[in-house]
This record gives C-alpha cells, structure tokens and sequence, in this order.
C-alpha cells in the first residue's frame, strides 16, 4: 500500500497539486491538519481533497475556520487571514472541517497535527518532546504536522534519534518507533519553498520524503488579489 502523507496544505491549491501530481498513483491520501488559513483558495483544497478520498485529522487553523477560539492565539497576519476564511469558505467545506477529529489511528500509525500528547497545539520539534510523544502514543508509529518542516524521530530501545530528511531521503521503518513529519505542502518553512510531503510504503515499510516546485508567484497573485496579508504572501518564496 503506498500512501501519499501531506500536511499544512494552508488553501494553496496549486502547490497541492503540483504534490498529488508528483505522487502518482498512491492508494490512499492521509492528511495531517491546517488544510485551510493563509492562502487563496481553501474551498478548492477541501474539494480536491474530497476528489481523492483524502482522510485525517484537525489541525488548529482547521478548528478556527469553524470559529474555534484556537483564533485569539493567532498573531494579526494570521488572524486576518483566518478572518477571510471565515468569511469566504462554504458551508460544504465548514460541514467537512467540522468532521474532521483531533486524532486518528490507521493501523499501528497515529495521525495528528500537533503530538500525540497534544493533538492540536503542541510543536513536536525536540528528543524530549518526541520520548513524551512516544509515550503518549498506543501504536507503533506517528504522523505529524504544525512545524512546517520535514522531520524524523526514531526510537530504538531507550534511544531517541532526530533527523531533518532531505529531498529523496529514505528511512526503513521495520525495527523501530517512529514519528515522522511530512512538511508542509502550503507554506514550507525550512528554507527551501518547494512543496513538501512524504510517501509511506506500508508493505516494505519506508517513508520517503519529497519537494515539489510549484507556481510560487499564481498563488502570491491570488492572494494580493484576495486582500491578504502582504507578508504571508512574500514569505512563500523564500520558504520561512
């Protein structure tokens, strides 16, 4: 079974896209949270979602579309753009967020936004985070989001170990624990401004992660067009 494992897709249509026509033929589409916020084009990220069959989880932009309070924690650019959402996506696309859960469990893999101790708001970035992540966490394995970045913990006994995978890079999953962070699809925010995501082979058991180029500048224009906050569209092409 290949999976296709994308997050922080943030209402950038044309970088989702651009992953899912990178990825091929995958057999399920799993997704991590913060499917909206930010850009220009959240109605269309949750119709393409639904057109493959994507499942997973809330992340906290997803809640305060739906008028959660997870907006009074957000810093003005990011209110503003919540603000827009708010105001701009269907009640279609309101019904689909409201559906989705905090937390999800395929198989021996738990899917969240944030850590499994913190569904929503925790940003699983350190070891000691990721041993009280692991602790927290019924199945062998998890799937994260939130930070932006491509990301890897294993453990391995007692042992933590930390990775920040490259594009292509590859990690065999069979003999250990894991807690892999796909990237962000939408807003990368490592460096680099290609789009991010990973693949999951369950059957041989290896995670491969993936940047995709896309059409930084249409999404920049459709936001300028939209009325949103200046710096978040600038930030897209430097990847911060």
């Amino acid at each position: 079974m290949r999976i296709a494992v994308l997050s922080d897709v943030h209402s950038n249509l044309v970088a989702l896209d651009a992953v899912l026509d990178h990825a091929g033929r995958v057999d399920a589409v799993w997704h991590l949270g913060d499917i909206v916020g930010y850009g220009p084009d959240p109605d269309g990220v949750i119709d393409r979602l639904t057109e493959v069959g994507a499942i997973g989880v809330r992340g906290n932009h997803d809640a305060a579309a739906i008028g959660g309070d997870e907006i009074e924690h957000f810093n003005p650019e990011a209110r503003a753009a919540m603000e827009w959402t708010r105001e701009t996506i269907s009640d279609a696309s309101r019904r689909w967020l409201a559906a989705l859960p905090a937390r999800r469990a395929e198989g021996d893999t738990t899917l969240v936004h944030g850590s499994p101790r913190d569904p929503t708001w925790e940003y699983l970035t350190s070891a000691p985070i990721a041993r009280a992540s692991f602790a927290a966490m019924a199945t062998g394995n998890g799937l994260y989001g939130h930070t932006h970045l491509p990301m890897a913990f294993t453990m391995d006994g007692d042992r933590i170990a930390q990775s920040r995978p490259r594009d292509g890079e590859r990690l065999a999953l069979a003999t250990l624990r894991t807690l892999l962070n796909p990237g962000s699809v939408g807003q990368p925010r490592d460096g680099d401004p290609a789009a991010g995501y990973l693949i999951l082979d369950a059957e041989r058991l290896v995670a491969t992660w993936h940047r995709v180029p896309y059409d930084v500048a249409a999404v920049q224009l459709a936001m300028r067009d939209a009325g949103l906050p200046p710096r978040l569209a600038a930030r897209l092409s430097y990847g911060v």
